[in-house]
């Protein structure tokens, strides 16, 4: 039954659903919903709340380009901080009365007759739009690890997007699953409790120094009272993340750029050093896939934290799992009381994408994507499917800082619904020679990275899609994915 109809439904109330929502408002756009599964906005910053939890690129980068943040207390700020930067904006934007918060989306259809989308709620209503935008995020759906056994565990299990902050992890004989960047974050902070911190590591983490400070109340100050100066020092520390990118991964296939990959990875190098001395727990602990063929990290206490008595490195992997314990696969036993899991998230599988989409002439996004490889025009739009933005979808993340990808995205969006405003026209769809063509391109262009001449093997990155494409991925600068949103051909689209 179909109870009510607006110009745009919203998926997701994250930076990036509430990015859109700022950007529907500045068009004119004001009768839209923004439906979200939790009880809160924020997205991945309100679902996780880890010990330890931080953003692992420098604040100063890290927020919507239109609306800088003069309150940060360091240069790598909290989760708290994050969620609570969220909220502001959400507030000054005026996006909050447009969300609706426990609200759990099952699918949309498109309705090819009366030019609308349906969008099925978990309760059985059907909510009707002229505009769909999905903004479920990258990191959205837990994965949970597939181990023998482990359903059997007979003590407390935690994954880390449902961190129970009741939970006190003193004394505890505690085991970790996973070594990505959560668990870099998470296992220091545990290690200072615990009675025994076992981590169990599948794949090693490229692990640089965390160039940390704290950001005085004078400087508040004076980014509060003169904006132009943190927007200098945003355009200093995104050129830095910018050359990290487009110099040691994009352009990978020139001679000296790989040179300065290298350095890279001897940076990581020299900060496991001076940690740990122990050269096997080193060897253990030393990546040997090339760097940013997965997410690295930053920290100055992670290797630290190995070479404490009581902290655990196993890396020769888990047999199963018993009612109070992890048997390893060399036959012994490490008895445990929590078990936490620091698995990350399903992209592929449970994310692209987070809902069935069903487009025209019935094509199922997922099943298309899966039958004729992932893709999406500029990031966001694929064929058969008018009038609908994904967010999240194959080439769409840039480097390493969601709010240029959101960048990049809100001008796009600005220049597709004022051509559709110009021409009096109702809906929207990229063409398939269009699509075809920038499929194409995004190829050509992966075919001088990193992701493709590198040795990322054996690194298990969810950059690659299961068929072995980096296509999460989008190999270009912020700048060029920026101007290509600006000026792309109208033409690529057909407005009816």
């Amino acid at each position: 039954m179909t109870s009510e109809r607006f110009d745009a439904v919203i998926v997701g109330a994250g930076f990036a659903g509430i990015g859109a929502a700022i950007q529907f408002k500045r068009m004119g756009i004001d009768d839209f919903v923004i439906l979200d599964r939790e009880d809160d906005l924020g997205g991945t910053w309100y679902v996780n709340h880890y010990p330890g939890l931080a953003v692992d690129v420098p604040t100063t980068t890290y927020s919507y380009f239109f609306e800088p943040n003069p309150n940060w207390s360091r240069l790598f700020a909290t989760g708290d901080e994050i969620k609570q930067y969220c909220d502001d904006v959400a507030d000054k934007y005026d996006v909050r009365r447009h969300i609706r918060f426990g609200v759990t989306v099952e699918g949309a259809r498109w309705d090819d007759d009366a030019k609308l989308w349906r969008v099925g709620l978990a309760d059985g209503t059907t909510l009707s739009a002229r505009y769909l935008v999905t903004a479920t995020g990258f990191l959205s759906q837990p994965r949970m690890p597939e181990i023998p056994g482990i359903t059997e565990f007979a003590g407390r299990v935690i994954h880390t997007t449902a961190w129970d902050d009741s939970y006190d992890p003193g004394g505890e004989r505690i085991a970790v699953i996973g070594t990505g960047a959560t668990a870099v974050q998470l296992i220091p902070e545990l290690a200072k409790t615990a009675g025994e911190l076992t981590v169990y590591q599948r794949t090693p983490i490229w692990v640089a120094p965390k160039l940390d400070v704290r950001i005085s109340e004078r400087t508040k100050r004076v980014f509060a009272r003169m904006p132009w100066t943190q927007r200098i020092i945003r355009a200093i520390t995104d050129n830095i993340y910018e050359t990290m990118i487009n110099v040691g991964v994009v352009h990978y296939r020139v001679p000296f750029f790989r040179r300065l990959n290298i350095s890279a990875m001897d940076l990581c190098k020299i900060n496991q050093f001076i940690q740990v001395r122990d050269k096997d727990l080193r060897r253990r602990l030393t990546p040997d896939y090339d760097i940013g063929c997965k997410r690295p990290t930053f920290s100055n206490s992670y290797f630290r934290t190995f070479t404490k008595p009581h902290v655990h490195l196993q890396s020769d992997g888990i047999d199963h799992v018993t009612a109070d314990g992890i048997v390893n696969t060399d036959g012994t036993k490490t008895v445990i009381d929590t078990l936490v899991l620091a698995t990350g998230f399903d992209l592929w599988e449970a994310n692209f994408p987070a809902i069935e989409v069903i487009g025209r002439d019935g094509r199922n996004l997922g099943k298309w994507w899966r039958e004729n490889r992932f893709q999406a025009y500029q990031g966001v739009s694929m064929p058969s499917f008018p009038n609908y933005l994904s967010l999240a979808s194959p080439y769409a993340f840039l480097g390493l800082n969601f709010f240029n990808t959101m960048e990049y995205q809100m001008r796009l969006m600005d220049r597709l619904f004022g051509e559709l405003r110009h021409r009096g026209a109702t809906t929207f769809e990229v063409t398939e020679q269009a699509n075809t063509a920038y499929l194409d391109r995004m190829t050509e262009l992966l075919g001088d990275s990193l992701w493709t001449l590198g040795n990322c093997a054996s690194s298990r990155s969810y950059y690659f899609n299961p068929h072995g494409e980096p296509s999460l991925l989008r190999p270009m600068s912020t700048q060029d994915a920026i101007t290509e949103a600006s000026t792309f051909p109208l033409s690529d689209y057909s407005f009816v």
